[in-house]
């Protein structure tokens, strides 16, 4: 397959992905892969593979392509394709909580300064290293990457960057407490979506308004956390989205939990988890299991929250 075919291939592959007709265009897609001789378009292939698995949720295959990609841009000999690529290995390896692996391959990118697109993908790779720290609790050194790469969506006039750091420092300013910035920062993203959105992926729309649902939850607003969390969780079943749909069913049973409506919570728990366990976020297993556990000492189960916490606190101790 030739330069100018595997363009086209590519290109009705994205057509058919924007289309929400995802497993045709991965079937593009792989074909492109196995019959493609153009390396650079073997490369672009691959970053599509890459960002439709994550999209999915299916983590593993996503750092599979991940790894095929960076063999790739060696053979191109090119650093603009490199720097790519370990951006997408740093972000595979964030998904699969992965944080310390990330935080090592982000630093690879930033030290690869001078190529024309370590400067568009340099913010990328900041809220990549901030979401890693999150993960990892280093809360100071999370908010200084996240500040950078809101600094360099503001210099490049990147609306999209700007709206998906609005959502971590809305993650991180929850886990800190600070309930009013924790709702300031997913607003803000929201109406970035409504102001410069139109041409946007849903995702945007559907992640501001899953931080906002938490936000809202925790300041004891349940009736707009709910409202958030509903058009939140229509969006992610409309596109498939199951990594979103695990965090929206567990925010579905913290709101339950919260009303002090546990027999509704229990199976939102249960479903969540069983999504977090398919796709391999272990750091959202920890979040149901504390959930859980929570529930069993409304009930006045002691052994049973014990048992909960427990395990959760062996998965903390595995992820870092």
């Amino acid at each position: 397959m030739g330069q100018d075919q595997t363009k086209q291939q590519i290109q009705k592959g994205l057509q058919m992905y924007q289309s929400n007709q995802t497993e045709k265009a991965l079937q593009i897609w792989t074909k492109v892969l196995e019959k493609t001789t153009d390396a650079a378009g073997r490369f672009r292939v691959l970053g599509c593979l890459i960002t439709a698995h994550s999209e999915m949720g299916r983590y593993k295959d996503m750092l599979k392509f991940a790894v095929i990609q960076i063999d790739t841009a060696r053979e191109l000999e090119e650093p603009d394709f490199l720097t790519e690529s370990y951006l997408n290995l740093a972000r595979s390896n964030e998904k699969l909580c992965e944080f310390q692996k990330t935080i090592s391959y982000c630093k690879t990118c930033l030290n690869m300064q001078g190529t024309s697109v370590s400067l568009q993908l340099n913010g990328q790779v900041c809220l990549s290293l901030g979401n890693a720290y999150l993960g990892l609790s280093v809360f100071q050194k999370a908010l200084e990457c996240f500040e950078k790469a809101l600094r360099y969506a503001h210099n490049n006039d990147d609306k999209m960057l700007e709206c998906r750091v609005c959502c971590s420092l809305g993650g991180l300013y929850t886990q800190l407490k600070d309930l009013e910035k924790a709702l300031f920062f997913p607003c803000k993203a929201a109406e970035l979506v409504n102001d410069y959105g139109k041409g946007w992926s849903l995702k945007y729309r559907a992640m501001s308004q899953y931080h906002m649902a938490v936000a809202y939850r925790k300041l004891g607003r349940l009736a707009d956390a709910m409202e958030c969390c509903e058009e939140s969780m229509k969006i992610a079943l409309q596109h498939g989205d199951r990594p979103l749909q695990a965090l929206c069913l567990l925010n579905f049973a913290d709101i339950h939990r919260s009303h002090g409506d546990i027999e509704k919570a229990f199976p939102r728990y249960d479903s969540s988890m069983s999504i977090m366990t398919e796709i391999g976020n272990r750091l959202g297993q920890t979040h149901v299991m504390i959930g859980v556990a929570k529930c069993w000492l409304h009930q006045k189960e002691m052994d049973k929250a014990l048992d909960c916490l427990q395990k959760t606190q062996e998965l903390a101790e595995d992820i870092g």
